[in-house]
């Protein structure tokens, strides 16, 4: 029987990726749900090629431009956050696969776990903020979250069959677009080359969150709440090649680590057919086009944002949501040529040292936190 999917954020990096997934499992997987934050136009084309049940846009503005192009079809159109929440708990589903970009991917994935719905977990953002309330929550329904992240992937790719303890987790990182630029450097950098990402293609926002680290520092926090190692138990390590996407070190000293090319597809196929391998035609990965693979320790004082994240890390609460709320805002200050670089990790700084804090919050907590940090961002950058 297919799997009848609703795909959260159909129209950016992941969301188009996971469409080839299903595109070349057509045996496998149904499209039932799509949807964008605004992009209405492509939102529209992937519901009627893929014949899609509903389409949900975001950004209200955009309803009646998506109504209007759906009109003829059989595809319902909605809009609004809380028409989102609501698709992710639709019983036609069987998974819910969050692209969602920030703390909106928070919502849907409760919605998601509460109707028992298996959860394709791309939406970082949605542990880094509510990883207290979202795992207890997810064990409670006995409802399976997978990682899209590579990072996640590999290591729960690492962990699957294991019944040995684990002594600690080494997550890799490329460095971004700035890795080989010296720090003193970085005071004037622009949107541009913030953009220019080395090995991976994504997202404006991800890829800022790369060059900042911030990414990175959110994927500790999120490889706490997937697999139960506490911070001091989780490295970083640099690994410019992006070949090894994680490890995992065990009590007896032996490491699993997971590699491959640098494609999203791999973690995407892997989360739409866990516990199962999808059949892929790819080409056979080639060690003598990579014949060096090196690692370096992460320059701390060059990447500060790393280091923060660990601190909301081991605070708890609503440190993660305080932090993730800032971030959100001067990304987009900065995307929007509204603030320099600097200012991004100066201003997650100051919102942490300023915000209240909740160390065992509600989803309303979260919510109130977030509020806060938008508030707090918005004040300190002059917006």
């Amino acid at each position: 029987m297919k799997q009848r999917i609703a795909l959260l954020g159909s129209t950016g990096s992941i969301g188009r990726q996971t469409l080839d997934i299903v595109r070349e499992n057509p045996d496998l997987f149904e499209i039932r749900t799509l949807s964008a934050h605004s992009n209405w136009e492509e939102l529209a084309r992937q519901a009627v090629a893929f014949d899609a049940d509903s389409a949900v846009i975001a950004d209200e503005r955009h309803y009646d431009a998506l109504r209007r192009a759906l009109d003829g079809t059989s595809v319902k159109a909605y809009a609004g956050e809380e028409a989102l929440r609501q698709v992710a708990g639709e019983s036609q589903n069987d998974v819910v696969v969050n692209a969602l970009v920030g703390y909106a991917g928070l919502r849907p994935t409760e919605a998601a776990i509460l109707a028992g719905k298996k959860v394709a977990l791309a939406n970082k953002e949605t542990l880094v903020a509510g990883g207290c309330r979202i795992m207890p929550l997810a064990a409670a329904r006995k409802v399976p979250i997978v990682p899209i992240d590579s990072e996640h992937s590999a290591i729960l790719q690492c962990l699957v069959g294991e019944q040995s303890p684990v002594r600690r987790l080494i997550i890799t990182c490329s460095g971004g677009a700035f890795r080989d630029r010296p720090r003193e450097e970085l005071e004037h950098a622009t949107v541009e080359e913030a953009l220019r990402h080395p090995q991976w293609r994504m997202g404006a926002k991800i890829t800022i969150d790369s060059a900042t680290l911030v990414n990175k520092g959110f994927e500790v926090i999120e490889a706490h709440w997937l697999f139960g190692i506490p911070a001091d138990r989780i490295a970083v390590v640099l690994h410019p090649q992006s070949i090894v996407h994680s490890m995992v070190e065990f009590r007896d000293g032996a490491i699993k680590a997971q590699l491959g090319e640098a494609d999203m597809r791999t973690p995407i196929a892997y989360a739409l057919g866990f516990p199962r391998r999808l059949e892929r035609e790819v080409a056979p990965f080639s060690f003598a086009d990579h014949p060096t693979l090196t690692f370096a320790e992460v320059d701390r004082v060059k990447y500060p944002a790393l280091d923060i994240a660990y601190d909301c890390l081991r605070r708890g609460g609503t440190a993660g949501c305080t932090m993730n709320g800032a971030n959100e805002v001067a990304v987009a200050a900065f995307l929007g040529h509204r603030c320099g670089y600097p200012a991004i990790v100066r201003c997650i700084e100051q919102v942490l040292s300023r915000a209240s804090f909740s160390a065992n919050p509600s989803f309303d907590d979260l919510a109130a936190a977030d509020r806060e940090a938008r508030q707090l961002a918005a004040e300190y950058l002059n917006l």
